[in-house]
This record gives C-alpha cells, structure tokens and sequence, in this order.
C-alpha cells in the first residue's frame, strides 16, 4: 500500500503577467477633443507559500505539479483599470524548506503557522496613455505592456518541527518507545527498518504538559552516504532541539554504535553536533544490576545517560523527567535553533537529485510552458499607436 507520508515534491510554479494599458483617445458627442483617456493594466497574481499547521504531510501537492497565478486585466477606455489577477496561495506544513530545482539553491524556508512568504511576484500592469499626458503631449499615442510573468521549478522538501528526536540503528526500540510514551502506533516487528517513514508522538507530561517526539527510520553506517535510507530523512531531526539517541543494551560496545551514529550525522550536517544529546540504552530487561553498573563505567561521561525498558516500564519516567529537564535549560532553546536569522540551509547536491525522485516514486521531468503562451516583451518599452 502506498504510503500517505510524502515529505518531498517538485512543482512548477508561474506567476501572472501584468496586463497592457490602454492607448485610447475620447471622441463623443460634444467632445471632438476629449484627450487621453486608456486605463492602466492590471497587476499578475503572484506564487505565495503559507504555513499551515494543520498540514503535516506534502500530500496535497503530490498530484499538483503546476501552479498557476492570474494574469493581470488590460485597462480599458474611461480610465477603466484592468483588474488584478488573484494570488495562488500554496498551503504547506510548518518546517517546509524550498530550493531552485534547476540549481539546488536554497530559495526560503516557511517555519510557523500563517507565515506567508512570496516565491514569485505577479508582473506590475502598464500604464495607459492617460499618464503620459503632459502640457506639450496632451494626445500621447502610446502606453506600455505588461511586466511579464516569472516561472521557476521548486523542490519542496519538509523538515518536521519536533523537540524530541529518535536516533539509532534499526531495531533499538525506537518505535517501540515512542508507542509507549505516546499515543502513536508505528509498525513495529522484529526485523531491520521496520520504520519506513517518519512517526510523530506527543508524549505527556506532568500539569497537562507535553512534547512532541519524532522517531525516524534506523540508521546504518555509511547512511550519510547514501546507504540503507540514507539522507532521505536524516533532514526531519535537522531542526529537533534534543537528540535522543538509542542503543540496545544487548550491544558489543554501547559506545562505539553511539560514536558511529555521532559520526553520520555529522558528516551530514555538523551543526547537528551543537544540539543537547541524550543516552537512552534500551532492552534493559535483558539485564541484571550488576551488568548495568558494569556497563555504566564504559560509557561516555559527556552526555546523560538512562538505561530503559519499553516492555517492561524500566527506567521510563526517569527518561521524561531527563528529557523534560533538557529541553528546558537555558543553554537549548528550541527558538534559537529554528529561527530564521540563525539557522543555515545548505544548497542540494543535484548530482544526488534524479535518484532521490526516484526513491520518491516521482518523475523528474515536469511539462512546461509552450514559447506560444509567454508574450515577448522584454523591457516595459513605449510602442507607437498604429
């Protein structure tokens, strides 16, 4: 069955052209000298991004591969203005992050419920011959075009605003915990990547308190490089202000697993190294006391550490009030982190894009428009009336 997750698309968007003023001269009864009288041109709708919390997924756009705004109204005689071509809002999830798909650049980034941010401006409306009218002109016989429309393919890629991120090789627990603290059901079955797609859980806490909890599928070594899921949703805990990172207590070396997936998020993207991180060592009710006091002595003293059972409810309420804790100390703050001043987008590589669509099951080719559709007007130059 195909999944409703979809957090990657590409559309072609286009906004509208501005219309032609009017060259037009009043002649009515009573009036052989009426003078200039052609009304300015409309202005085009332009391309707009909106968050929208309701929206978790990229779904809706997935079917939606062109967008079109208005094209602005000519102006008319009497001074009449053209009408303004309408907006064409796109709706999309908080944490949406937009790049030139031509070049890979990074074009802007929509991170809050009702930011609205403009991807392409609507062409201005030329004058009509009305505004031309000067004491040695009073009969122009000219009035401009339109400012033509903008086009520009986007690759829309969602990046999930959680405070709580779940990091660990496949089959350490993750959904298995996230099930337990949250309502959320995941898959969960006892072989690697259970987890196919991102989950997202709110895990309740003390005075009708909660946080938001995200568990992406397992990482492998290498996956920065593209192995097992690889990068695909490495980019959801890009913005997460905590990094819980799981190891199964049943491990050779707890530690070195930790050091390996400490390595492949930084070999993605260093700065994920600046984020609090947390110990979880799962599967604890496989364990005695005294493997466990065994087990603390080789583990890294930088960073907190609980040991837990998802089964048994071991260690659980521990793990909340740790993460509640880090969470909220002064030196992570989750504003910080996802405002837009500070935080850093980096440009795709587009030698990795045709494959990344294809893992999407999109196509990477979009129609676009005929030359026959795009008027051919450069600059907003006078013409002659004939």
């Amino acid at each position: 069955m195909e999944s409703n997750f979809v957090d990657y698309v590409k559309i072609y968007c286009r906004s509208g052209k501005g219309g032609r003023g009017s060259m037009h001269l009043r002649h009515v009864k009573y009036q052989p000298n009426g003078g200039p009288d052609g009304g300015d041109g409309g202005k085009g709708g332009s391309i707009i991004l909106r968050g929208n919390h309701n929206y978790w997924t990229l779904l809706h756009l997935k079917y939606q591969r062109h967008v079109y705004a208005e094209h602005g109204g000519n102006g008319g005689r009497d001074k009449c203005h053209g009408t303004n071509g309408k907006d064409q809002y796109i709706d999309v999830p908080c944490g949406t992050v937009v790049y030139d798909a031509e070049t890979g650049k990074y074009v802007c980034d929509v991170t809050y419920d009702g930011q609205e941010v403009v991807l392409l401006k609507g062409g201005r409306g030329g004058l009509g011959n009305f505004q031309f009218r000067t004491s040695t002109n009073q009969a122009p016989r000219y009035a401009q075009p339109g400012e033509p429309m903008q086009e520009q393919t986007v690759i829309l890629e969602l990046k999930l605003l959680a405070d709580v991120g779940l990091v660990g090789f496949p089959n350490a627990g993750k959904s298995t915990l996230l099930s337990t603290l949250s309502s959320a059901r995941p898959k969960i079955a006892n072989y690697p990547f259970t987890t196919l797609e991102p989950s997202l859980g709110i895990v309740g806490y003390h005075d009708k308190q909660s946080f938001v909890m995200a568990d992406i599928p397992g990482i492998i070594e290498g996956a920065s490089e593209g192995k097992g899921l690889g990068l695909r949703f490495l980019r959801h805990i890009e913005r997460n202000s905590l990094l819980l990172f799981m190891v199964p207590g049943d491990t050779e070396d707890i530690k070195k697993e930790y050091e390996i997936l400490l390595n492949e998020l930084s070999q993605f993207n260093p700065e994920m190294l600046d984020k609090h991180r947390v110990l979880a060592v799962t599967k604890c009710d496989l364990l005695d006391e005294e493997l466990i006091d065994m087990l603390k002595e080789t583990l890294p003293a930088d960073l907190p550490v609980v040991f837990i059972s998802s089964v048994t409810g071991k260690g659980l309420a521990e793990l909340k009030d740790l993460l509640w804790k880090e969470l909220n100390s002064e030196s992570n703050k989750l504003q910080e982190i996802t405002s837009e001043d500070t935080l850093v987008h980096r440009d795709k590589d587009m030698s990795r894009f045709s494959e990344e669509l294809h893992d999407e099951g999109m196509d990477s080719d979009i129609e676009y428009l005929d030359d026959a559709d795009v008027e051919d007007v450069e600059e907003l130059d006078d013409f002659e009336y004939e």
